[in-house]
């Protein structure tokens, strides 16, 4: 049995009456990657935006349900230790385009009044940066802004920056969908190491991407969990009509 670290019970969320997650009971394995698939507008990214709540940023934005982190309730945190915990990494890179690639990774101490010595700076930057496989790259140039890397590396030098809070679960939201596909592999080999450390939830439409690195995969429909399953048995022996109709084609 595969040890639980994040568990949602009758979760929904809302934006004003729009009713946009429905009754959702999920229980995440702990270091696995765990696809969400979906297609356009189901909840894929309010979804994973509820679990570092992100989602009450929004105007009008409301859930019911619990969401469990270790057995812990979120809602009872404090939202930026929450964040700490659980790190986020967007569609489209987005170092902050005003800081060094130094700078960049050690964001979330500065930002939020964390007083760190250089000595540990310096490591928390340099181990940062290796986990996300992009040290040997910009060793050279940690003092030049993050903006002037590929996309690929600015995507990686964003799960650095997450990276660096040492979190327990990364949230990827199409982390590749704006990357080539070489940067896209490169992405694709980092999330299958960093599983070892980390419990990683990917949001994705590629379907060959779910099917080539992830664990397990959630299937939402109009708001609705339809299938959660290992992902071999998703994709070649699926529950629900639902699924089997987007995975072969038919709708979506």
């Amino acid at each position: 049995m595969e040890s639980t670290i994040l568990r949602t019970e009758n979760f929904n969320a809302f934006f004003g009456t729009s009713h946009v997650l429905k009754n959702v009971n999920l229980a995440i394995p702990r270091k696995k990657i765990s696809a969400v698939m979906g297609p356009s507008g189901c909840g894929k990214s309010t979804f994973i935006r509820c679990i570092n709540r992100m989602h009450e940023f929004i105007e009008n934005a409301t859930s019911t349900g619990i969401i469990f982190l270790d057995g812990e309730n979120i809602f009872k945190f404090n939202p930026t230790m929450l964040r700490r915990r659980v790190g986020m990494v967007f569609q489209q890179p987005n170092p902050f385009n005003t800081m060094s690639i130094y700078k960049n990774v050690i964001s979330g101490y500065t930002l939020n009044g964390y007083k760190l010595s250089k000595t540990e700076k310096d490591e928390i930057v340099e181990t940062s940066l290796k986990h996300a496989a992009l040290w040997d790259e910009v060793k050279d140039n940690l003092h030049k802004k993050g903006t002037f890397l590929s996309g690929g590396q600015q995507q990686r030098l964003c799960i650095a920056r997450s990276l660096a809070m040492k979190p327990e679960i990364i949230l990827l939201d199409e982390p590749t969908s704006a990357l080539d596909p070489i940067s896209t592999s490169k992405i694709e080999e980092l999330l299958l190491v960093l599983k070892n450390e980390y419990t990683i939830i990917i949001v994705t439409h590629n379907m060959q991407q779910a099917a080539r690195i992830s664990d397990y995969t959630a299937f939402f429909y109009l708001g609705e969990l339809t299938e959660w399953d290992e992902t071999k048995t998703v994709f070649t022996n699926p529950k629900n009509e639902k699924t089997s109709n987007y995975i072969t084609g038919r709708f979506g």
